[in-house]
């Protein structure tokens, strides 16, 4: 036996027993010939004592271990000596000390200490993640993602879903990115496709009376990478027969409540979570994710606007663009500094700048004076002027006004970016807390102005709200809603669902709009397409990220920091140093060749 206990379960009440530990050195200490190591397995860590006057034999092998040895060792649990204690170790009311050690395996000098902060540059953790991942906050990361995926499967399961795998290798379909494409070797020339998500999948599933699927299913997608984002990434894919919006919204909320506050009971969770729809999100926080732990809310002002002679605010609004902006309570004192701040960072994000007003003093706004107001270059307005604006937007004295002009989209995301900095800036979010929100009723479409067509906003299997099926043959199509919702929390996407098409006429007009062919359609869709003749009940689904949810419960700015071994940022293995040349004779079997890429 190799070892009768763990290190990290060693308590006081454990005194005096005999055990056998076995792990890796950690932090090791000789005061005048008395050795103290820290021994690491994967529950904990606990304190071995070697003295030479006990045992001459262990300490002399003692003398020679270092750092990441793995070693067994045989001894007593002793309380520590009043006043050693040490709080910061679960194990540290006691301390093993040892009858004898062996030396399991030695280990090379680690390219940086493998403890809670390692300070060493991501790319050398990444190179050496067996390493990394031996570090405590590695080690909680994965062991919480476990315990995540764990509840899911545990509380789907308790409400009669089945856990059903579906094929890696598929065909390629259009669904957003571009696919990874995997060359056939008995079949040359053709290809099959890595899934972006098991979509057409688990809607054959539901018209094959499965009626409630889960998986929890590995998608890729050749993009490009960014801190939330990976080539291949994790979701719990679930889908649903016989259900309405409602009904999926209503699941997904009572499924992360029981998982949050049962894997991290330390997180401040608002419950229920509203439901917002896209549009009350754009019109209020500017964004379809919003962060909705801190108010900084948005107000439309172009009318207002267009009341001054400032150039920029009557040029956009002629041109069908928008004022908006918001407040930012008690921060009419900020300086010009940080002001310069706030304009580098609004045109960081696009914008061409960023007008504010400043209400000094503290008499109430319908009684302020041309003294007590601040105004940016350009909007020297009367006092008048100013009141309006100030009630229209909620602001009073000690409070700056933040304003953008542009047209939409864009001034949308010059607008969240802006609120996004100056939240972080005030240090308004609480990093303990998790306001979740649903964002509903998406756009069924959203017009592509570079390549002039109609995309799917959420994916082409959507099906658009009920009674506006009729407009699909108006010329209005940004007008229609669909049955698409998102999950966010903090300011991320954590899910995207919705209520399919389940009806082979609708689903055909769909991809006409999209511009497909009736022979791709044939070629790419046939199956499902066919499906839908043989009964297909109505369906629909959610897919939460599990990488993206598991970094905020960590508290993590990277997903890197949640997947065991992950690609760097432009898609590199730095562990296997993977992407790689083949040998030409793999090549040769799979018909290919390598050409030159154009300039």
């Amino acid at each position: 036996m190799l070892r009768s206990a763990d290190c990290g379960s060693l308590r006081d009440e454990n005194a005096g027993d005999q055990v056998t530990l076995a792990g890796w050195v950690g932090r090791r200490r000789d005061h005048g010939g008395i050795i103290f190591l820290d021994l690491r397995d994967r529950s904990g860590a606990v304190q071995v004592v070697f003295n030479p006057e006990t045992d001459a034999d262990a300490t002399r092998v003692a003398e020679e271990v270092r750092g990441e040895w793995v070693v067994q060792i045989k001894g007593t649990v002793n309380r520590r000596p009043e006043g050693s204690e040490n709080p910061a170790m679960a194990t540290g009311d006691v301390e093993v000390m040892v009858t004898e050690i062996t030396v399991l395996n030695r280990s090379l000098t680690p390219p940086f200490y493998i403890e809670e902060d390692a300070e060493a540059d991501e790319s050398l953790r990444l190179r050496y993640r067996y390493l990394d991942l031996r570090r405590p906050p590695m080690l909680r990361n994965l062991t919480l993602r476990h315990h995540v995926v764990k509840y899911i499967r545990d509380f789907l399961s308790d409400r009669d879903f089945l856990e059903i795998e579906t094929p890696i290798l598929i065909k390629s379909t259009p669904e957003g990115a571009r696919d990874f494409l995997v060359p056939s070797r008995m079949q040359p020339g053709n290809f099959y496709a890595l899934p972006q998500s098991p979509q057409q999948m688990k809607q054959l599933l539901m018209v094959s009376g499965i009626e409630r699927y889960f998986q929890i299913a590995r998608c890729f997608r050749d993009e490009d990478l960014r801190a939330d984002r990976q080539l291949e990434f994790t979701q719990l894919d679930l889908e649903m027969s016989f259900v309405e919006e409602d009904d999926i919204l209503d699941l997904t909320e009572e499924l992360y409540i029981g998982m949050i506050e049962s894997v991290t009971p330390d997180k401040r969770l608002r419950k229920p979570f509203p439901r917002i729809t896209h549009a009350e999100a754009l019109e209020r926080y500017a964004s379809d994710k919003p962060d909705i732990r801190f108010g900084l809310e948005m107000t439309d002002v172009s009318e207002l606007a267009s009341e001054t002679e400032f150039r920029v605010f009557l040029s956009t609004v002629e041109g069908g663009g928008q004022i908006k902006g918001f407040v930012v309570p008690g921060q009419a004192g900020f300086v010009t500094g940080q002001m310069k701040d706030l304009d580098d960072t609004a045109k960081a994000s696009g914008a061409g700048g960023l007008a504010h007003i400043r209400y000094r003093g503290t008499n109430p706004v319908d009684r302020l004076s041309e003294d007590e107001i601040l105004q940016s270059a350009g909007l020297r307005m009367p006092a008048e002027w100013h009141r309006r604006l100030a009630d229209k937007m909620g602001a009073g004295p000690g409070d700056m006004i933040l304003l953008m002009a542009g047209r939409q989209p864009r001034l949308n995301v010059w607008l969240s970016a802006m609120r996004n900095h100056v939240s972080e800036l005030l240090g308004l979010p609480d990093p303990d807390e998790l306001a979740f929100a649903f964002v509903t009723k998406f756009p069924l479409f959203d017009w592509n102005e570079d390549a002039r067509r109609w995309d799917s906003s959420h994916h082409p299997f959507t099906s658009p709200e009920d009674g506006q099926e009729g407009e699909l043959d108006g010329e209005n199509l940004g007008n229609i809603k669909s049955k698409a919702y998102d999950l966010v929390c903090n300011g991320s996407e954590l899910a995207s669902g919705s209520i399919r098409i389940h009806n082979r006429q609708l689903q055909e007009k769909i991809f006409a709009i999209l511009g497909h062919s009736k022979e791709e359609v044939e070629s790419r869709f046939g199956p499902i397409l066919e499906a839908f003749e043989y009964g297909a009940p109505p369906h629909g689904g959610i897919a939460p990220g599990i990488d993206r949810l598991v970094a905020i419960l960590c508290g993590s700015p990277s997903i890197r920091d949640v997947i065991a071994f992950p690609k760097t940022q432009s898609g590199t293995d730095l562990l296997f140093e993977a992407p790689t040349p083949v040998h030409p004779k793999q090549l040769e079997e799979l018909s290919l060749r390598i050409t030159e890429k154009p300039d």
